[in-house]
């Protein structure tokens, strides 16, 4: 089977790592595309019609290239484990059958390698990576760190996308309609007032914003409330800086920071995704793991 770009370890590591060998799976067979049936719960849930046409068009002139993953299921049919769009395509092109490569797997396995292979698609909408992720982090006890090797990205954009499910619910609409990107979602959770969040956003999409503009005016707003709170303190302090250092701070580390000064209480604020995101944060931050005392 050929692999893609940008695999890293992958599928090949998913393989390794649960010692299936040659013989968990047979050659390629030819099954009934009416025997084949989608995995309930996969990850990817939305299919671009227009992209599925243009695959369908090629599968009609070239044939389906590259074969499915399946399973046999207990009711007679065969689970797809990885290739959907493709025998979702082959059926648009009016194909009887689909070639597949049947596999002797658990249910764990199957989910995983599903799972992966859709995060491994450069043309996952943010959203649904995000919960990619997230759905490998509960699922399987996978963390950032496993999941960036395994699908050939750094931990820091892991934690990225993961970042982004801290968004309201009509953000992460609009960044599953494409109408923002991660990068403006990212820039959208430093806004100080979680109230300016979908002003923003809208005002992002309706001027075709870059990320660095969004940036700007995410950081002119902060100012903006800054100078606002500022005058009902009464105290003159400047604390133009603030934004700079959190921005900073958060591109040096991975993880959103958030800095609060008020009257008697100043505070700084670092998220994290699960234990072993804190424990590896603590780690940065004391130079050993307070855990291993």
């Amino acid at each position: 089977m050929a692999r893609s770009r940008g695999l890293g370890r992958g599928l090949d590591a998913i393989f390794s790592d649960n010692a299936i060998d040659a013989g968990a799976a047979g050659g390629v067979v030819s099954l009934r595309i009416s025997d084949v049936e989608p995995k309930k719960d996969q990850p990817r849930k939305v299919f671009d019609q227009s992209a599925l046409s243009e695959l369908a068009d090629s599968i009609a002139a070239n044939g389906v290239i590259q074969p499915i993953l399946v399973r046999e299921a207990e009711n007679g049919m065969y689970t797809i484990i990885a290739g959907e769009r493709r025998w979702r395509a082959s059926k648009m092109a009016g194909l009887g059958e689909i070639p597949a490569i049947v596999m002797d797997i658990d249910d764990v396995t199957a989910s995983k390698i599903a799972m992966i292979e859709n995060l491994q698609r450069e043309d996952l909408n943010p959203y649904e990576e995000a919960m990619g992720y997230a759905e490998l982090i509960k699922k399987y006890s996978l963390t950032q760190e496993e999941i960036a090797t395994q699908i050939g990205k750094s931990r820091a954009a892991v934690a990225n996308r993961l970042r982004l499910l801290d968004l309201p619910e009509e953000a992460l609409e609009m960044l599953t309609r494409r109408e923002i990107t991660a990068g403006h979602g990212i820039a959208l959770l430093m806004l100080k007032d979680p109230g300016d969040i979908m002003p923003m956003a809208k005002r992002i999409s309706l001027r075709n914003m870059s990320v660095r503009d969004a940036e700007a005016a995410v950081k002119r707003r902060n100012a903006a409330s800054r100078e606002e709170a500022e005058k009902d303190v009464g105290d003159g302090t400047r604390v133009d800086y603030i934004g700079d250092l959190e921005r900073k701070v958060t591109e040096i580390i991975g993880r959103r920071c958030r800095i609060s000064q008020k009257p008697g209480r100043h505070t700084v604020v670092i998220d994290y995704t699960d234990l072993d995101d804190l424990e590896a944060l603590l780690k940065r931050i004391c130079g050993r793991s307070p855990i291993e005392d």
